[in-house]
């Protein structure tokens, strides 16, 4: 049977919160036996790390979201660097910036990012980066930062090959999530086909970003099988060979040794 990483997802949302062994039964019924939570703010942070401590087959991954960075201050970058520091954290994330939404100033946005750039590149840990309507600017930041020695990641990947060529020349790896499987998403089908396999990981992003069949539904981390099939198929290989590269790739990203 396959074997798949959900290398990005939010079990640590109110939407699944209460129901993890459910939400984590009918993953492993698809393939899907490890996945990265993600933080963003106190709350998802901490219960990133809570719910990677009460389940094996789960990371977790804390940072200030662009939406949250507003309230980033002194206070929580201290509490974040101890985070940072638990055995079940395996990144820093996610961060970046989010001109769609614009809930937080965008150069508060842009500080805060170099800022957690910053706190990564001091601890060690590999970044998660979310780029909503701001390629230039994400693209500069990380360039001006150089993450080639801890790693990240664009998590949910929607840019052109243009863009994708760009993001992997500063060492980046790529993401693709359930827009992989939108009949529209040409630029997406595009990058999906020109990605080196070597740093390439699939994700859900769920509760959002529902992949074909099942868009229209809550997304659940079960569902990353559907994007391992969408990039299979625009790559006209077999969900196997994708499955078995992304899961390898999230497991080196994360630094996750096979004896977990």
């Amino acid at each position: 049977m396959m074997k798949i990483f959900d290398s990005h997802t939010h079990l640590n949302s109110e939407e699944f919160i209460q129901e993890v062994p459910r939400y984590l039964k009918q993953a492993a019924d698809l393939g899907v036996v490890k996945m990265t939570n993600i933080g963003s703010n106190t709350q998802l942070n901490a219960d990133a790390i809570k719910l990677a401590h009460q389940y094996p087959q789960l990371y977790a991954a804390v940072g200030w979201h662009p939406e949250d960075s507003k309230n980033y201050d002194a206070a929580k970058e201290k509490l974040l660097e101890e985070q940072l520091t638990d055995d079940r954290v395996v990144a820093l994330g996610e961060i970046g910036l989010d001109y769609h939404w614009d809930t937080s100033p965008q150069d508060v946005q842009r500080k805060v990012f170099a800022r957690q750039i910053a706190i990564a590149k001091e601890i060690g840990k590999p970044i998660v980066v979310h780029n909503r309507d701001a390629f230039e600017d994400t693209y500069r930041i990380i360039k001006e930062a150089d993450i080639r020695d801890i790693g990240g990641v664009m998590h949910s990947f929607n840019g052109d090959p243009e863009w994708l060529k760009k993001f992997l020349d500063l060492g980046m790896h790529i993401s693709y999530s359930g827009v992989a499987s939108f009949k529209n998403a040409h630029e997406v089908h595009d990058s999906v086909r020109a990605t080196p396999l070597d740093v390439m990981m699939v994700e859900t992003d769920a509760p959002y970003l529902t992949p074909e069949p099942h868009r229209g539904e809550q997304n659940e981390p079960g569902f990353t099988r559907y994007t391992v099939e969408a990039v299979a198929k625009e790559r006209e290989t077999t969900p196997e060979e994708i499955a078995a590269a992304t899961y390898h790739n999230a497991e080196e990203f994360y630094h996750i040794n096979e004896k977990d």
